[in-house]
């Protein structure tokens, strides 16, 4: 087996065993899913909440699994200097992250396989979704999200890089269209999501799944930089210790 694969399996046992993540990157998209489907709150602009919650849901769980679980991850390994005896292998910093991007589209696709099914039972009917469209969106935001959460896991202590994914989590989630619809955003912070990687995701999978984008030509642009640009800071500016 080639190196990459070899480590993409470990990375795949990595998550299996971890508990933590698995809450994080499954349990808070079904929670949030089906509690503002059923609890009517949110300003969606449907008539039934699960037609717009159902793409943003899935948006959410890319950037769970893609930047916050796996930049938690990854900075703790390298806290435990984990990472340094990686890098005294032959595998390099452009194998590895490639093994952790790799391993997070194969937690994504069980996620996926639990969250459509809950969706569905909730009411959604994607009907004409165009899915292929939908799968390189969840491709594209995947490796946007990784490069951001292991450019902020390779560069900062595990206990701040814990909270600084958890925070930047949480700005992306309220500003990025997943549950709160760009409308009701104030100017100002709207035209920041929209320019956000969360944002274009959601857009581009509503646009996909249920025709409801508002600007997804945009979106896409904004997407694919993000996709080129963050991997490639992260590849440049990674460390595998703190020293």
């Amino acid at each position: 087996m080639s190196r990459l694969g070899t480590q993409v399996r470990a990375e795949l046992q990595l998550v299996s065993r971890n508990g933590e993540q698995l809450l994080l990157t499954l349990g808070i998209p079904i929670l949030l899913l089906v509690f503002f489907s059923v609890v009517d709150v949110l300003p969606t602009g449907t008539d039934d909440p699960v037609d717009f919650l159902a793409p943003g849901v899935l948006a959410l769980a890319v950037m769970s699994t893609a930047m916050v679980s796996l930049g938690i991850g990854t900075g703790f390994e390298r806290s435990y200097h984990v990472l340094k005896r990686l890098g005294a292998t032959p595998l390099g910093r452009g194998r590895l992250i490639a093994a952790k991007i790799i391993a997070v589209i194969g937690v994504e696709l069980v996620q996926f396989a639990v969250l459509v099914p809950v969706a569905i039972a909730l009411g959604w009917r994607p009907a004409g979704a165009d899915w292929a469209a939908a799968a390189l969106a969840v491709v594209v935001g995947t490796v946007a999200f990784a490069g951001i959460g292991l450019t902020l896991a390779g560069r900062l202590r595990g206990e701040i890089n814990l909270a600084a994914q958890n925070g930047l989590y949480l700005v992306l989630l309220l500003l990025g269209g997943m549950v709160v619809p760009f409308a009701e955003l104030p100017g100002t912070l709207r035209a920041v999501a929209r320019v956000l990687p969360s944002g274009a995701l959601a857009d581009v999978l509503r646009d996909a799944l249920a025709g409801t984008g508002s600007q997804p030509a945009r979106s896409w642009v904004v997407l694919g930089a993000w996709a080129v640009v963050a991997p490639s800071v992260a590849r440049r500016l990674f460390r595998f210790d703190d020293r």
